[in-house]
């Protein structure tokens, strides 16, 4: 097999970053969190370029998904590359289009493994909540009169095209990410460990 590329889709706070880090960890292979390379590359944090310009954070966002595929591919010391997305890339045409173009699959030996984590509306806005509660603030599409029904119906909306682009679900409820790691592992990457570790690992 060659090199594997391993997308993590799905909504925000439905635990991306850390089970990119955990499978990344497991793997020996390098992990890439979109949010991190979006400020790296424009110095501002995604949610100021948000607020400053739609089009320019997702003309950031697909830019930053472009660049972590081709670097990804271009460096011949990397075997893996994990790649945590942000909340609402399905969103994002130009960005969509460089993840179909990839053809996300789950079958063994594929190049490309998107996986979609799944959590209810009801689990993200209470995380949401909790986050607001430490100091946060809610996201600017959510400042609405109704912001839990707002995110609601986006919630929904986004979980249904994020199955659709996947190439299967975790559903991602009361786990750590520790065991959807380990579920990633034993559902999509390879019934067993070993194969994608003797070609993941650096």
């Amino acid at each position: 097999m060659g090199k594997k590329i391993v997308l993590l889709l799905g909504p925000k706070h439905s635990g991306k970053t850390s089970a990119a880090r955990a499978l990344a960890d497991s793997l020996r292979c390098r992990c890439v969190d979109l949010d991190v390379l979006i400020e790296t590359r424009t110095g501002k944090k995604p949610r100021t370029l948000y607020r400053e310009g739609v089009e320019a954070f997702r003309r950031a966002e697909a830019e930053a998904v472009s660049e972590a595929v081709r670097e990804s591919r271009a460096d011949e010391n990397v075997r893996c590359t994990v790649i945590s997305t942000g909340g609402g890339v399905i969103d994002n045409e130009e960005a969509v289009s460089i993840i179909k173009a990839l053809k996300p699959l789950n079958n063994e030996g594929q190049s490309v493994i998107g996986v979609f984590l799944e959590v209810s509306a009801k689990t993200a806005w209470n995380r949401i909540c909790r986050s607001v509660e430490a100091g946060g603030e809610l996201p600017p599409f959510l400042q609405t009169e109704a912001p839990e029904e707002t995110h609601r119906l986006l919630h929904e909306r986004r979980n249904r095209a994020y199955k659709e682009l996947a190439g299967f679900t975790v559903i991602a409820e009361n786990k750590t990410e520790e065991d959807i790691a380990a579920e990633i592992l034993q559902r999509g990457v390879s019934a067993d460990k070993r194969i994608i570790e003797r070609n993941c690992r650096t």
